[in-house]
């Protein structure tokens, strides 16, 4: 049984705990925010266009990198869905200023697919070791390839197999079209996995 000496100080530690919790789900609502609002920048930036598929080369997925390895799996998984809502809301943040159609479009399975990507990318990445130019090489090199199983791996076969199945073209066609994506998503994930090795480095 607690004695009514002890309670007031039980009381404060409860207090501060809770305020405690309070401020890092505020943290971490913020960080969802930001990237969220980072993804639809990317998206404004413009886009280039790949070959044989509807679905453009923009930054989305240099932020998503971005997301997934400095942000917790939560975070990450957060930032995506807040995205993707603002973009069912009917908000302009897709490419080319799409909004809700592009989630029922030829662009829906990469737009979706960038959850599990971002949380996959986001488990697998393990934890930083900077202490030694070996541990900062180690952690750059599990990063990327955090991000291949992400962001490659997992997200264009699921967006392939989604566009296969919107428009009707065979998928081994659209997965070879959504090859061309590696010219831009492997210098991104290379310049993201040393930037977030960096990083890592001076927390």
């Amino acid at each position: 049984m607690i004695s009514q000496h002890h309670r007031p100080a039980l009381d404060r530690i409860s207090r501060t705990a809770d305020a405690v919790s309070a401020r890092r789900l505020l943290v971490s609502g913020a960080k969802a925010l930001l990237f969220a609002g980072l993804m639809w920048a990317a998206a404004a930036a413009g886009e280039i266009p790949v070959p044989g598929t509807p679905v453009p080369i923009t930054m989305q997925t240099f932020v998503l990198m971005l997301a997934a390895l400095t942000l917790s799996w939560r975070e990450a998984a957060s930032a995506v869905a807040t995205y993707l809502m603002a973009g069912a809301a009917g908000l302009p943040v897709f490419a080319g200023g799409a909004s809700t159609l592009a989630l029922v479009g030829p662009s829906a399975g990469f737009l979706i697919g960038f959850l599990p990507a971002a949380v996959i990318t986001a488990l697998v990445r393990g934890e930083a070791r900077t202490d030694s130019a070996r541990g900062r090489v180690l952690t750059a090199l599990r990063y990327f390839g955090a991000i291949v199983l992400g962001v490659i791996v997992v997200l264009y076969p699921f967006g392939a197999f989604v566009q296969s199945v919107l428009t009707g073209v065979p998928f081994a066609a659209v997965m070879t079209a959504s090859l061309g994506f590696l010219v831009g998503d492997l210098p991104k994930a290379v310049i993201v996995s040393a930037v977030c090795a960096g990083i890592a480095r001076r927390r």
